[in-house]
């Protein structure tokens, strides 16, 4: 059981010097931690709540079971940051790095990842769901047997993700690098395929496609279809 917050603290510019005075886990709302450095400290059990994280500096901090709504963390350094068991929804951590991360258990929800390098992660069982990864790196990723609701992976680096077994709803593989990826038993009647390059069609081998998507990769390799 996580332990209880005490009252909120609201509508405050915090720096690291100001949270190492605060004792046990803390609720911040419409908070400005920009630019900040929090690196490596132990923040578990913290919540954040539309507070203004931009280049924030997490690298190292310890954030199990954090809890983050509507917060704004575009280009937030989260390196090496262990995020188990944490619950991210509707928040904006555009080209933020999440390198070597570990993500045990994690959860984003209806999220903004363009750009984000999730180069590295670890963990197991770890969700997204509604969550723009535009252009984002995931080298390697597990996707294995996920059900992927509203997904956008377009133009992302997917090179060796494993994508077996797994449901796509409404999602995006447009233009994506998928070299090297496995889409064995992979259900793709609910993701864009557009822009598949001939050299990437054999990745889909034992995976399953509407004929509109067959159609319409024939169609992007050049294939006239009568």
């Amino acid at each position: 059981m996580s332990p209880e917050h005490g009252p909120p603290i609201c509508d405050r510019t915090l720096d690291r010097e100001t949270l190492q005075q605060l004792e046990g886990p803390q609720s911040l709302i419409q908070c400005d931690l920009s630019d900040a450095d929090l690196s490596r400290l132990d923040l578990s059990d913290w919540s954040f709540e539309r507070c203004n994280l931009r280049k924030t500096d997490f690298s190292g901090a310890k954030l199990e079971r954090t809890r983050w709504r509507s917060c704004r963390a575009a280009f937030a350094n989260l390196t090496g940051c262990d995020l188990s068991e944490a619950a991210v929804a509707a928040s904006d951590f555009n080209n933020a790095s999440f390198k070597r991360t570990v993500l045990e258990g994690a959860k984003f929800g209806q999220c903004k990842l363009t750009g984000a390098d999730l180069t590295d992660v670890r963990g197991v069982d770890f969700h997204f769901e509604e969550t723009l990864l535009i252009d984002a790196k995931l080298p390697g990723l597990s996707f294995r047997r996920a059900t992927l609701t509203r997904m956008d992976f377009s133009q992302a680096d997917l090179r060796k993700c494993d994508f077996r077994q797994a449901s796509f709803q409404q999602s995006s593989l447009r233009e994506a690098n998928m070299q090297g990826c496995r889409f064995e038993g992979a259900d793709l009647r609910g993701a864009d395929l557009g822009g598949l390059r001939l050299v990437d069609a054999g990745l889909f081998r034992g995976a399953t496609i509407s004929r509109e998507q067959a159609a319409q990769i024939l169609g992007e390799l050049g294939l006239n279809i009568r």
